[in-house]
């Protein structure tokens, strides 16, 4: 009981605070149907701009996954849970299906990392489902990073200005063989850092 209420008070404050973030996008926002791919420390204004936009969040089935999970229903989305660890082949099954149709979101570092380093998950759907694929960076102005936790989340202060910067669409060839999407990962994933 003591958790939950906890939980929610986290939620609520974190929605309060997002309120006051002046978000700048630099790109074109993703067209729909879309896989988009950002990485877990950048997460929280990127959840933020999709809010409201019946888009799908693929969240792990950890305890911060469900306070996730909790943020993000407040925030509209409609949740796919597991990880590639955690029921792998059923959530990309759901990936798959999910993003013929909306926007379907990921962090392809987490749910535990590494930090920074671009799991397939997120290129394979797109491929498989061929929708466009993009990735987004988040530049905070202002903000705190839990240095102790695996990927240095950060977290926006009140009234940050964050700049998210959205890549052009790539639409992932089912011709593709295994090497090439090797190295189509090592391409994306040196463009995140």
């Amino acid at each position: 009981m003591k958790n939950k209420l906890l939980e929610s008070l986290v939620n609520f404050l974190i929605i309060t605070i997002s309120k006051s973030w002046r978000i700048h996008i630099k790109g074109s926002f993703p067209q729909k149907p879309a896989v988009v791919v950002f990485w877990h420390n950048e997460m929280l204004p990127i959840w933020r701009i999709f809010a409201n936009k019946n888009a799908y969040a693929v969240v792990s089935q950890s305890k911060d996954g469900q306070i996730l999970s909790d943020l993000l229903e407040k925030w509209g989305f409609m949740l796919i849970r597991g990880s590639s660890s955690k029921g792998g082949k059923e959530v990309m099954n759901k990936l798959v299906e999910k993003s013929m149709d909306n926007y379907v979101l990921l962090t392809p570092d987490g749910p535990r990392g590494p930090r920074h380093i671009l799991k397939p998950g997120g290129i394979v759907a797109a491929q498989r489902s061929g929708v466009r694929f993009y990735f987004m960076k988040a530049n905070i102005s202002k903000k705190f990073v839990f240095k102790k936790s695996w990927d240095r989340f950060e977290f926006p202060l009140p009234f940050s200005k964050i700049t998210i910067e959205i890549s052009e669409p790539y639409i992932i060839s089912k011709e593709l063989n295994n090497n090439e999407i090797t190295e189509l990962m090592h391409n994306i994933e040196g463009k995140m850092q």
